[in-house]
């Protein structure tokens, strides 16, 4: 029997990418697709899936709050991180709010089906370099607990101040409300006892969560 997968990617280019890899393997069939959260999540109630492939940066609900929905309806289903980030801060996230494997977009091909049919036997899959079996450095710890304190939509917020968007555009890119993002930035703000966003874009900076 074939592992049903549901692909779920805002770009319809990226999916129709997936789909034509995925279509050349003999044991995993894709059953259907979402370019969003909210959409996976409505997929999953009325869904026989074995795996999702899920991309974290999304409009609207974004990845890892989708990710955390549907873990705590569903754990039979086993979710696969597909992004384009690699950093180790992504990859606990992404971890901690339920999916089972994490690669990254600039994996070899066929990585992808490896990983689909690990995590579908029960087993987890992390890309070989995300993630070192070293002693965590000072920066990774902070960083631990930065992320900790936020919830899944704050940290998306936080990351887009700190690139230096603004919360009318940051309320554009997800889909969001001028004031909700406006509520967003106070709370964070508060939460990491900052008063700017520059200071913001120091501590993801300083975190090695965005580039200088």
């Amino acid at each position: 029997m074939k592992i049903k997968v549901i692909l779920v990617d805002d770009h319809n280019a990226v999916r129709a990418g997936f789909r034509l890899l995925l279509d050349t393997s003999e044991t995993i069939e894709v059953i259907a697709e979402a370019e969003c959260g909210e959409q996976a999540v409505q997929l999953v109630q009325n869904s026989l899936a074995d795996v999702i492939v899920m991309d974290l940066s999304m409009p609207g609900m974004g990845g890892l709050e989708a990710i955390r929905r549907i873990s705590e309806r569903n754990d039979q289903i086993k979710i696969l991180v597909f992004s384009v980030h690699d950093e180790r801060v992504y990859v606990n996230r992404a971890l901690q709010a339920g999916a089972k494997g994490y690669i990254t977009k600039n994996s070899a091909p066929n990585i992808l089906s490896e990983a689909i049919q690990q995590i579908a036997n029960g087993d987890c899959y992390i890309e070989a370099g995300l993630i070192r079996n070293t002693d965590l450095q000072h920066t990774e710890i902070t960083s631990q607990m930065v992320i900790d304190g936020l919830s899944p939509r704050e940290f998306d917020v936080f990351l887009l101040l700190a690139k230096g968007l603004t919360v009318h555009k940051i309320a554009d890119e997800l889909c969001l409300g001028y004031k909700t993002i406006a509520n967003y930035s106070t709370q964070i703000k508060k939460k990491l006892q900052v008063s700017s966003n520059a200071e913001l874009a120091h501590i993801a900076i300083s975190l090695e969560l965005i580039n200088s």
